[in-house]
């Protein structure tokens, strides 16, 4: 998607000033906000889509004016609903719609505190022929999807080395929005800092993108 969360050598916003000794969360509806998406993805009641395209959808003000866990709570909110697990109305009026079923927690406080963060193991195992090969010239195609996509503004168009095959992964571009996993090989590949920066950048600075197949082109 072009919008304004793609900031990768976007200009104009000052340096990164890391905090010094942060803390995981610097208030406690943080860790509430985390402790019940946590839970929601372990009753496995929310759909596939994720946060992350709930999050790209926000008109650029609010997303550049809002920290990161207020953009995890608009995303989370939105994914509730899309879910079917609450109404808008429930959310707004701080109320349970009339005759809706109570659920019964799925977690007792106990039990929640062990609940291990798993993250769902990425390649497939299924055998799709690669259309690039390890030392192959490519370039990454200058595409503008009007949805989600891992294809970093900075390098479309530019042209780069494949270093590494990562196996095959399914296509976030069209998996957030449950219109079939597409798998597909997914590869390291190496950007000269001048091909993507210009002859500003250092002659020995490179760039690792992991790219889709969809994403690529021979060069």
């Amino acid at each position: 998607m072009n919008g304004v969360h793609d900031m990768g050598g976007m200009q104009g916003f000052g340096p990164i000033q890391p905090e010094k000794d942060e803390p995981v969360f610097h208030a406690r509806w943080e860790g509430r906000l985390m402790a019940m998406r946590r839970v929601m993805v372990a009753t496995g009641k929310l759909n596939r889509r994720g946060v992350r395209s709930f999050i790209e959808s926000l008109p650029a003000a609010e997303y550049l004016s809002s920290g990161y866990y207020e953009k995890w709570y608009v995303a989370f909110t939105e994914h509730l609903i899309a879910s079917g697990v609450v109404t808008r109305h429930e959310i707004e009026s701080g109320r349970p719609a009339k005759g809706s079923i109570k659920g019964i927690p799925p977690f007792r406080p106990a039990e929640a505190a062990r609940l291990p963060y798993v993250v769902p193991p990425a390649l497939l195992q299924v055998a799709v022929t690669p259309r690039f090969t390890v030392g192959q010239h490519v370039r990454a195609r200058n595409i503008h999807p009007a949805g989600h996509t891992r294809l970093p503004w900075y390098a479309r168009g530019r042209a780069g080395i494949i270093e590494r095959d990562r196996g095959v992964q399914v296509l976030p571009d069209t998996n957030v929005y449950e219109r079939g996993e597409n798998p597909q090989h997914v590869y390291s590949v190496r950007f000269a800092a001048r091909e993507l920066w210009g002859e500003q950048a250092s002659a020995r600075d490179a760039v690792y993108i992991e790219l889709w197949e969809d994403y690529l082109e021979s060069a």
